[in-house]
């Protein structure tokens, strides 16, 4: 069966989830997070930009004065440089060698990959990234292909983790996406190592944001 520990053949997996500003090429992040078998990782960054409308409606986040407030209470934020370095050693953490981890993600080959990837390249830190893991998997490619036959509608996560798994959840809270997504992939995608591998892509390729 396999797991995200990296102890059934294949790569450790990590799976990753942002809060940003917006859903534009120049969005930041707000909050970041990410789970691999019992461990996690969530922290909260000030953005210098205004977070958007739609996205403060989704997830409650607001700024004022370069502060972050979740629905009106100020958060406890880490600075975007050591809240990347601080995600460069949960996946250091997370290695089985000779295996790096996989990132995976819902819609990330889109959007968080290229975010993230972004905000790295700005702080001179996107080649850590790429070395430390060996590339990513989008878990929204992944259902598509694991599921094509089986009537399902909607391939939005909160709607899959409803359909396989039974279970609501506060979707939009970066830790409780990355801990459902977790949970959608081990217990209801189920894929073989051979269906990640064939969703793998390296985060040198070019994407899609």
């Amino acid at each position: 069966m396999l797991s995200d520990d990296g102890e059934s053949g294949h790569p450790p997996l990590v799976f990753f989830d942002l809060e940003t500003t917006g859903l534009s090429r120049d969005c930041e992040m707000v909050q970041l997070a990410a789970v691999s078998s019992s461990h996690s990782l969530n922290l909260y960054v000030a953005p210098q930009g205004r977070m958007d409308w739609g996205a403060t409606r989704a997830t409650g986040l607001t700024v004022r004065h370069h502060r972050l407030f979740l629905h009106k209470r100020p958060l406890l934020c880490t600075p975007p440089t050591e809240a990347l370095l601080a995600f460069l050693c949960f996946i250091h953490m997370c290695q089985k060698p000779p295996q790096r981890p996989l990132l995976v993600g819902h819609n990330a080959r889109a959007f968080d990959v290229p975010v993230l990837l972004r905000a790295l390249e700005r702080r001179g830190l996107r080649g850590a990234l790429e070395d430390a893991v060996g590339g990513a998997v989008d878990s929204l490619a992944l259902s598509r292909d694991l599921l094509r036959d089986s009537g399902v509608s909607s391939f939005k996560q909160e709607a899959l983790v409803r359909r396989l798994l039974g279970e609501d959840y506060a979707a939009h809270d970066a830790l409780q996406d990355a801990r459902a997504l977790q949970r959608l992939v081990l217990q209801g995608l189920k894929p073989r190592a051979e269906d990640l591998r064939r969703h793998t892509f390296s985060l040198g390729e070019p994407t899609g944001h």
